[in-house]
């Protein structure tokens, strides 16, 4: 999907489809590359190694952090131990972090906005 950067690839949040092949289906779109998925809608994202992943890439869920309880970081196909800055940042804004592989976070995601969470997630895209 191409377009404005500044506008989110759907208005809201949805169910994850499908995940793979460096992308993502969700809302009857395929979208290639990684997504934050935040509680109003769901962005492109242009982290593709959790090692990048700080509170820059995550600007997004910080500005949003009051209608956010939870964020899911689906790291891709390895473990990823976020930095405490990173942590106690997000537990400043009350989120509670979550960091797991991209498979297991898009499952735990579906379920909670299945039940009406305020889950965010950041899930790179895995092969």
């Amino acid at each position: 999907m191409a377009g404005d950067p500044n506008a989110p690839h759907f208005p809201r949040s949805a169910p994850i489809e499908a995940y793979g092949k460096g992308g993502f289906a969700f809302a009857g779109m395929s979208h290639r590359g990684s997504l934050l998925c935040l509680p109003d809608a769901i962005w492109a994202w242009d982290v593709t190694d959790p090692q990048k992943i700080d509170r820059y890439s995550l600007d997004r869920v910080f500005t949003a952090a009051n209608g956010i309880d939870t964020l899911l970081i689906g790291t891709g196909t390895g473990p990823w131990l976020p930095p405490p800055e990173l942590r106690q940042a997000l537990k400043a804004v009350r989120v509670v972090l979550d960091t797991m592989q991209t498979g297991p976070a898009v499952r735990t995601y579906n379920i909670m906005i299945g039940e009406r969470r305020r889950v965010a997630a950041a899930l790179i895209a895995v092969p």
